[in-house]
């Protein structure tokens, strides 16, 4: 019996021109929509395009059927033709219905942004969840444009937006679609459970979590090998991270927490990729603290910061412990570097400087570990003594009479908890020289 393959012998490059329509409520803010056209141009050349040009059509709203518009579609069918482009990427997310039409109009492989960005981390997928995490989220994508998709999957060749699930998957009837994110989902859980089981168990044994969340490309990464010396893939491309690595850290008080690298955020991240990537980035919902890592020497720092802070409300992480991390000042101009500031806690830094690392490290410690303060306690006080070392860490210990004085970096959880006994010793200690007190005055 014969059977047909969807396999070929070469991949056919893609050469595409990028299209970005600017409707007049996204004209107020130009720089923005200029600025995501830009990462679109960097978007498609992580995923391996040739950019041939880019078009921008200006307006009041999309066109339900075009898109663009049809007169604006017949100009990029010519550019097409005469730059031999066998693709148009969108930098808007497209309907089904849209789809086959610019298909049918232009004769060439139609991808919107969202399945760019899917196409990216299906490339860069390594460890199994990773590769569940992004077949779900490009399945769910795929669900309801199934019928408009008949162009890519047709096409010899392959190239973006047939990597992941594979051809003969999405060829076949909705019904097995849905059969196949079910068991995908069953498949998370799975991971998700064990994953909650070492979250657990490192709570157990009272190690701090530390996350580093932040846009893509913001130099997270480098930062967990400089302070850990982890073997972990570093290129100045998005997504360059994809599966979370966690390594451990030691402070400068010798203390290990351990530090999550997680996926890095962009505007407009597809809705199914965040959902099926709760798992991963559920390591900075359970974080004790976050380090947002920002990208000082952009211009766009702040979109990015507010993009960051939406896909951490989305996860339910904002309300965490916080500290704003302005990295790469090595590469932002004087006076930016003066400009870079935000509510809360922050700090400018340089992943290659020695000295910013070690400020960060203590930093962190303090953040983590509370500031130091000292108690005196009588040496005969011995369940008070053992409540010392309870609450945090005993940096210095010294004896002045019968009292011995302690400096303590208090552990605030540790410390909360177990305030009443020192709350209880305190006032036994009013009472007593109050006592004394009395009986000297009569």
């Amino acid at each position: 019996m014969k059977t047909t393959s969807h396999m070929v012998e070469k991949e056919i490059d893609d050469r595409a021109v990028l299209v970005s329509l600017i409707t007049q409520k996204q004209k107020k803010n130009e720089l923005l929509a200029e600025y995501s056209l830009q990462e679109l141009v960097k978007l498609a050349e992580t995923a391996g395009v040739q950019v041939l040009e880019t078009m921008t059509q200006n307006k009041e709203a999309k066109d339900t059927k075009w898109f663009i518009g049809k007169g604006k579609v017949e100009e990029l069918k010519l550019m097409l033709e005469e730059l031999g482009g066998n693709t148009a990427i969108f930098d808007q997310e497209l309907s089904g219905a849209q789809v086959r039409n610019l298909e049918a109009a232009l004769d060439v492989k139609i991808i919107d942004r969202t399945q760019l960005i899917l196409d990216i981390f299906a490339q860069r997928a390594k460890t199994r969840e990773g590769i569940i995490q992004v077949e779900l989220a490009q399945l769910s994508y795929l669900l309801p444009r199934l019928s408009g998709q008949g162009k890519n999957l047709s096409r010899l060749g392959g190239g973006i937006g047939t990597r992941g699930p594979g051809e003969s998957k999405l060829e076949t009837d909705r019904r097995h679609i849905r059969g196949r994110i079910d068991e995908l989902k069953a498949q998370l859980e799975e991971v998700v459970r064990h994953r909650t089981l070492h979250r657990e168990r490192r709570k157990k044994s009272g190690v701090f979590q530390v996350a580093l969340v932040g846009y893509t490309n913001a130099g997270k990464s480098t930062l967990l090998k400089q302070l850990t010396q982890a073997d972990v893939y570093i290129e100045n491309q998005l997504f360059a991270t994809l599966d979370p690595t966690s390594r451990t850290m030691v402070l400068p008080s010798g203390k290990e927490i351990v530090l999550t690298d997680t996926v890095g955020f962009i505007q407009n991240l597809p809705h199914d990729l965040v959902a099926s990537f709760r798992a991963t980035l559920e390591e900075a919902n359970e974080a004790d603290l976050i380090l947002h890592v920002v990208d000082s020497s952009t211009d766009m720092r702040g979109e990015q910061m507010r993009v960051v802070q939406e896909v951490l409300e989305e996860l339910g992480a904002h309300q965490k412990e916080q500290i704003t991390i302005f990295n790469k000042i090595d590469l932002c101009p004087g006076p930016d570097l003066e400009m870079l500031s935000t509510e809360g806690e922050f700090m400018k830094m340089s992943a290659y400087t020695p000295e910013d690392l070690e400020r960060l490290r203590i930093t962190i410690e303090n953040k983590l570990m509370g500031d130091s303060k000292e108690f005196r306690i009588p040496a005969n006080k011995g369940d008070i003594i053992a409540l010392m070392y309870r609450i945090g860490e005993v940096l210095e210990t010294d004896v002045d009479g019968e009292d011995m004085i302690f400096k303590v970096r208090v552990n605030k959880e540790d410390y909360v908890k177990q305030a009443y006994l020192l709350v209880d010793y305190d006032q036994s200690v009013a009472k007593a020289e109050q006592d004394e007190n009395e009986g000297e005055s009569n």
